[in-house]
């Protein structure tokens, strides 16, 4: 196993709630007001509660029906006009002899089983997207922090070289080319303040607020939230079974099989049983003493021609299944491959960081060499403005590496199907 992955299983407490693995405050509050506001998960959340009543509608209809009725019926004629009234309680039910009725039940069960696993699925990509979004403008922050304290250096080395203009030391070249780095690293603030603001907004949007609005949380520059040294992946086996969207392409599978059955057992015939039970009397108050009326009819029906509608129908049913077993044999082989590109991801962006680092040291301390050599005469001007620009650059692109790092973090817990708890919901 690479240096920081281990074959370890994963902690189910753990993977519900990765992101504290992080160790920060700021991010930890943020994933709950997604959680708690976000549209795409509210949505999800109707659509669970829509599943579970289609599912409770469809067991319904394995257990007889039964109603009331009261009836007050006026009649003129010879010899006479009379009043019968009638009250009484009919039932019907229909025999699922050959499984129609239990095949819509078991797809309606895989149905909301599907529903529940798709709003863990929604709560994953969007737990890990807040995350994702909330790296980035730590990134921004701290790319404006290094931008401008590398633009106070660079005002150093202008008034230096004004300095030593002045005594005679230096010509105007000098001057010039140390103006036009101060102003090249100036122009980079508007950019990276545009970013830094697209990215808040988008964190605004993921956790239900309008665009725009101040954000305590966010306000001040923080640090790029560091990840854990060491993360447990577990084994292939351990990420198919996590993950939601493999157990919702599982479910959905299930439903269509289901449906393949409830179409099959449409093409036998069907049973019913009815019947009713009631009083009928020529007064309202002699209701409760009249004659007792019973009935009970069962009832046969099959379908003799239908131009093939049933057939069809059935192999409507199986292309469906077909086409949710080639869904879900993709989605399990997406998975897989989303895991494997998250380890290579994780192993070489902390390899990298540890050189840009190092790279960054490096460039400082030549910076610093650089200027009092120059001061001294040592050196020419270029060598300066060389070494300045190389220690922007690695700063910047240790910020970019250390950023790569966390996400990673996040692109791998995603990828094992973390950020989701089986008490989130419930399933009766």
């Amino acid at each position: 196993m690479t240096a920081g992955l281990t074959a370890e299983t994963v902690d189910p407490d753990t993977s519900a709630q990765w992101w504290r693995q992080l160790g920060d405050p700021g991010l930890s509050a943020l994933i709950e007001q997604v959680s708690a506001a976000n549209m795409d998960l509210r949505s999800a959340r109707a659509r669970l509660l829509e599943a579970r009543a289609r599912r409770a509608m469809a067991g319904a209809a394995l257990v007889p029906a039964v109603g009331a009725s009261a009836t007050g019926r006026r009649s003129s004629g010879t010899p006479g006009a009379h009043t019968l009234y009638a009250a009484g309680f009919d039932a019907s039910w229909e025999l699922d002899i050959f499984g129609a009725t239990r095949r819509s039940v078991e797809a309606a069960q895989a149905d909301l089983e599907a529903d529940a696993a798709l709003l863990d699925s929604t709560r994953v990509s969007l737990v890990a997207q807040a995350a994702l979004d909330y790296i980035e403008v730590r990134t921004l922050q701290v790319r404006l922090g290094i931008a401008r304290r590398n633009l106070a250096s660079q005002s150093e080395t202008l008034q230096l070289t004004e300095w030593r203009s002045q005594a005679g030391l230096a010509g105007s070249l000098d001057v010039e080319q140390a103006r036009a780095n101060l102003e090249q690293t100036r122009a980079q603030l508007p950019r990276l303040e545009i970013s830094l603001a697209e990215a808040h907004n988008r964190l605004l949007i993921l956790s239900g607020q309008q665009p725009g609005a101040p954000s305590s949380n966010l306000a001040r520059p923080g640090a790029i939230p560091v990840p854990p040294y060491n993360v447990a992946v577990g084994i292939p086996a351990d990420a198919l079974r996590r993950r939601p969207d493999v157990r919702a392409a599982e479910r959905t599978l299930a439903a269509q099989t289901a449906r393949v059955g409830q179409a099959q057992a449409a093409r036998f015939p069907g049973a019913g049983l009815s019947g009713s039970i009631g009083l009928e009397a020529l007064t309202l108050g002699a209701l409760g003493s009249g004659p007792l009326t019973r009935s009970l009819v069962a009832t046969l029906s099959a379908t003799i021609f239908d131009g093939g509608r049933l057939a069809q129908q059935v192999k409507l049913q199986d292309a469906v299944r077909e086409q949710a077993m080639l869904a879900y044999q993709a989605t399990v082989l997406t998975a897989l491959a989303d895991v494997e590109n998250a380890l290579v991801s994780f192993a070489r962006s902390r390899a990298r960081e540890t050189a840009l680092a190092a790279a960054a040291a490096a460039a400082r301390n030549a910076a610093l060499l650089a200027r009092d050599r120059y001061t001294s005469g040592l050196i020419d001007f270029q060598t300066v403005l060389d070494t300045e620009r190389t220690v922007l650059s690695i700063e910047d692109n240790l910020a970019g590496a250390q950023a790569d790092g966390a996400s990673a973090v996040i692109r791998l817990y995603k990828a094992l199907g973390g950020g989701w708890s089986p008490s989130h919901h419930e399933i009766p």
